[in-house]
């Protein structure tokens, strides 16, 4: 993607991180909602259009999303379709690529959770070797004569019992609706983006007030040279703190001052 598309994109990836860092929100379910969307805009040409012209108000547009898909998708997923509506893109159809890769990151924000996710890359991996391999294999799922129910049942005998439910999903999905993409560039982008969600972490920080855009800059890089990875601060406001920071990575909490936590960060990265 290019120009508005890009940052619409980026926008849209910022938003969705902020749904899923919340654990009340089911990404499986999330993500089964984003797929139905994305499906019905590829369908749906002129509507599409109608969500992407650049000369309709980012609000009316909203609106008409909300009515449309608001009765068949929950809130999060509205919301999030809402958002991403009312930014512009170049192109009608970057908008339907861009939900389908954030029904995809949903999926394995999903796998994340359960511990799961390292599989699901190395079963995408795998998965490809094999009909790299397999010039049959990779004929019948890529037959455009076939049904997509056929191409299902086809997928669950070689996959059922054998692969994580999140990598039969995402397969399935790829196979049953390609939208132009060869099968082999499918999954490549599907392992991209199962390793960049293997490469993030989320920390959950807790201040007394909040935090300055100075502070969270300097917090968030003193946590990835910590961690070796990207950092995503989720921000959150208790007065209980009194005055200092609270900060929780995956099971280890670090308790604090922002000053002297950043400070120590320090010494342990100097040795």
């Amino acid at each position: 993607m290019n120009g508005a598309s890009r940052d619409a994109l980026a926008a849209a990836r910022e938003r969705l991180d902020a749904l899923t860092d919340n654990t009340s929100v089911d990404a499986g379910s999330l993500a089964d909602e984003l797929a139905a969307v994305t499906a019905l805009l590829d369908r749906e040409v002129s509507l599409r259009r109608v969500l992407t012209d650049p000369a309709q108000p980012g609000e009316a547009k909203a609106e008409l999303a909300q009515r449309l898909i608001g009765t068949q998708v929950g809130g999060p997923a509205t919301d999030l379709v809402s958002g991403m509506v009312r930014s512009r893109w170049s192109r009608s159809r970057d908008l339907v690529d861009a939900l389908e890769e954030l029904a995809d990151t949903a999926d394995l924000t999903a796998a994340q959770r359960r511990g799961k996710l390292d599989n699901v890359e190395d079963e995408l991996f795998r998965f490809g070797r094999i009909v790299a391999s397999n010039t049959e294999l990779r004929a019948a799922l890529t037959d455009r004569a076939a049904t997509a129910p056929a191409k299902r049942e086809l997928l669950g005998s070689l996959l059922g019992g054998r692969a994580d439910a999140t990598t039969v999903r995402l397969v399935t999905r790829l196979v049953a609706a390609p939208r132009g993409r060869s099968l082999e560039a499918g999954l490549e982008s599907l392992s991209k983006l199962a390793a960049e969600r293997r490469d993030r972490m989320v920390a959950v920080v807790t201040s007394a007030v909040p935090l300055s855009d100075q502070q969270k800059q300097r917090l968030g890089g003193a946590l990835a040279k910590l961690y070796g990875r990207q950092m995503h601060l989720n921000l959150d406001v208790d007065p209980e703190v009194l005055g200092g920071i609270r900060v929780q990575v995956g099971d280890e909490v670090i308790n604090g001052s922002l000053a002297d936590r950043i400070e120590a960060a320090g010494r342990r990265l100097a040795g």
